[in-house]
C-alpha cells in the first residue's frame, strides 16, 4: 500500500498553494488535479484571458500561465502532480482513500480543493465570444480595457446578479440588467439599490437568442418571452451572473456540504473529519477570486501539518 502523508484533489489556485505550503513543510503531498471533471486541471482560471487583480503581477498575466507558474513552483519542492480524476473516496477509515479510474491512493490527510464551476448558458450565441467579451466574473474581468467607457449588459435575476451589474457601473458608459422573468430572485434591498442607480436599466423578461461582432462581442439579440418580440441592443461585454456549482458531488455522504454544495467548514478549512481540510470555491460562494483561493489554500496546508504532528 503506497500511503502519502496528504493527497490534494484539485489544481486551482487552492491546490497548488496548499501543494506549495505542504510540500515546503517536507509533507511530499501528491496532487490529483483532474482531467476531465468539474473543467480543465487548474481550474477557472485556466479558461481565463488577461488576470490584472492577482498580486505580484503588475502587468497582468494570462490566467493558464498564472497557473502553469503555480503547478511548476509546487513540483519544485518536492510535490506530484497526476493530472487524474477522483472517481470515489473513502472518510470513514484511517487512512483515507482516494480512488481515481486507474488505482487506489492512501493519505494521512486529504486537503478537498476542487473549485467550482461558473454556470453557463451553454448555448452557441454564449460559445461564440466566450472569453471575447463574454464572462462569467465581473471582478475578474470588469475593468479590462475592452469594456471601459461603453456599455455592458448582465444576464442573471439573484443578489449576484445585482452586485455585478453594480460592480459594472464603474466601468461600462451602461449596464443593461437582462432576466428572463419579471421578478427577480434578488433580495428587495438589492433590487431597490439597482433600481436607483442612473446608469442601469432593466431588459425584461428577455432571454438571448444571439449575439454578434467582428473579433469581440458587439451586440446582443434579445427575445420577450410574453411576446416574442426581439430587440438587438449593442454592448462590448456580457456577464453571466446565474450562479456556481461547487464540484463536490464526489463528497456527498462523506463530509458535510450547504443546501447548494459547498463544503462546509469551521472558518479555518477543518471540514467535520479530522484530518480533512477543504479549501477554495468549493468551500467560499462569496468571494470566489484566484487570491482568496491561494490564501485559503495556505491555510488548509498549515491545518493539515498541524493536523499531523498532532494526530500521528
Amino acid at each position: 500500500m503506497s500511503l502519502r502523508n496528504v493527497v490534494i484533489i484539485g489544481s486551482g489556485p487552492a491546490g497548488f498553494t496548499a501543494a506549495l505550503y505542504a510540500s515546503r513543510a517536507d509533507l511530499k503531498p501528491l496532487v490529483l488535479g483532474g482531467f476531465m471533471k468539474g473543467g480543465l486541471p487548474g481550474g477557472q482560471l485556466m479558461t481565463t484571458t488577461e488576470v490584472e487583480n492577482f498580486p505580484g503581477f503588475p502587468d497582468g498575466i494570462m490566467g493558464p500561465e498564472l497557473m502553469n507558474r503555480l503547478r511548476k513552483q509546487a513540483e519544485r519542492f518536492g510535490t506530484d502532480v497526476l493530472d487524474k480524476d477522483v472517481e470515489s473516496v473513502d472518510f470513514s477509515q484511517r487512512p483515507f482513500k482516494v480512488i481515481t479510474d486507474e488505482r487506489e491512493y492512501f493519505a494521512k490527510a486529504v486537503i478537498i480543493a476542487t473549485g467550482a464551476a461558473a454556470k453557463r448558458l451553454n448555448n452557441e450565441a454564449e460559445a461564440k465570444f466566450w472569453n471575447r467579451g463574454i464572462s462569467a466574473c465581473a471582478t475578474c474581468d470588469g475593468a479590462l480595457p475592452l469594456f471601459r467607457n461603453k456599455p455592458i449588459a448582465v444576464i442573471g435575476g439573484g443578489d449576484t446578479a445585482m452586485e455585478e451589474a453594480l460592480y459594472l457601473t464603474r466601468f461600462g458608459s451602461q449596464v443593461i440588467l437582462i432576466h428572463r422573468r419579471e421578478e427577480f430572485r434578488a433580495s428587495r434591498v438589492m433590487v431597490d439599490r439597482v433600481r436607483r442607480h442612473p446608469k442601469i436599466i432593466f431588459k425584461l423578461p428577455y432571454t438571448l437568442e444571439d449575439t454578434a461582432g467582428e473579433t469581440t462581442l458587439g451586440e446582443l439579440t434579445l427575445k420577450n418571452v410574453k411576446t416574442g418580440t426581439v430587440d438587438t441592443v449593442v454592448v462590448a461585454g456580457l456577464f453571466l451572473a446565474i450562479g456556481h456549482e461547487p464540484n463536490t458531488s464526489l463528497f456527498k455522504g462523506q463530509l458535510d456540504l450547504d443546501d447548494v454544495g459547498y463544503v462546509k467548514t469551521d472558518g479555518h478549512t477543518r471540514t467535520n473529519v479530522g484530518g480533512v481540510f477543504a479549501a477554495g470555491d468549493c468551500v467560499d460562494h462569496v468571494y470566489r477570486q484566484g487570491i482568496t483561493a491561494a490564501g485559503q489554500g495556505c491555510m488548509a496546508a498549515i491545518q493539515a501539518e498541524r493536523w499531523l504532528a498532532e494526530n500521528l
